[in-house]
């Protein structure tokens, strides 16, 4: 069976939004650990908002190793309506998310990414569809912002209900110069 891997950047207060207000760790540390988790997949898993904001983005970027991969990778895109702008390689979904995915992870074919789309991470955690998270945790506050496991929508602030996630096993925590920790769990 194939897995789900879902690979976050989070503040160090748990904010999952933009990180690039808060996000400054660009060491080698930070891309090697992105290499080895995308190295595994052959699918992406995206919401409406991520591959709305991503496409005017990842297509002419040149920010390796992700920009090749995400430009090549078949992308499942979960929106209620097509977007106005078209991917290469992008798949619209309008299945509900749990149901789509499980048919995704008994096909063949490598590991299956959810990157950025926090919503998305959330249903399919509540869903009990994760098998691995992988996080980088950057060394800032950010204050504000939607988190990863708020599962109403809410911020750091403490807005919301925070979304269960039982039984992870860490399986590896290293940190970088910088003070950033990249963490791998198993669901």
């Amino acid at each position: 069976m194939r897995k789900v891997v879902v690979y976050h950047l989070l503040s160090l207060d748990g904010v999952s939004e933009e990180p690039g207000d808060w996000m400054s760790d660009t060491g080698r540390e930070v891309f090697d650990d992105l290499a080895a988790v995308i190295a595994t997949q052959d699918t992406v898993l995206l919401g409406r908002g991520t591959y709305e904001y991503w496409s005017g983005y990842w297509l002419t970027s040149t920010v390796q190793p992700f920009a090749d991969f995400i430009n090549g990778t078949p992308k499942h895109v979960f929106a209620s309506t097509r977007p106005s702008r078209h991917w290469h390689g992008s798949t619209f979904v309008t299945a509900p998310a749990a149901e789509h995915v499980a048919r995704l992870k008994e096909g063949r074919g490598g590991d299956i990414g959810v990157h950025g789309s926090t919503t998305l991470a959330r249903s399919l955690l509540q869903a009990r569809l994760v098998d691995e998270l992988r996080l980088v945790v950057a060394a800032s506050l950010a204050r504000s912002g939607r988190t990863l496991f708020d599962a109403a929508g809410g911020d750091a602030t403490g807005g919301g209900t925070a979304t269960p996630v039982h039984g992870l096993r860490l399986v590896q925590a290293r940190s970088t110069p910088a003070g950033s920790l990249l963490l791998h769990y198993a669901c």
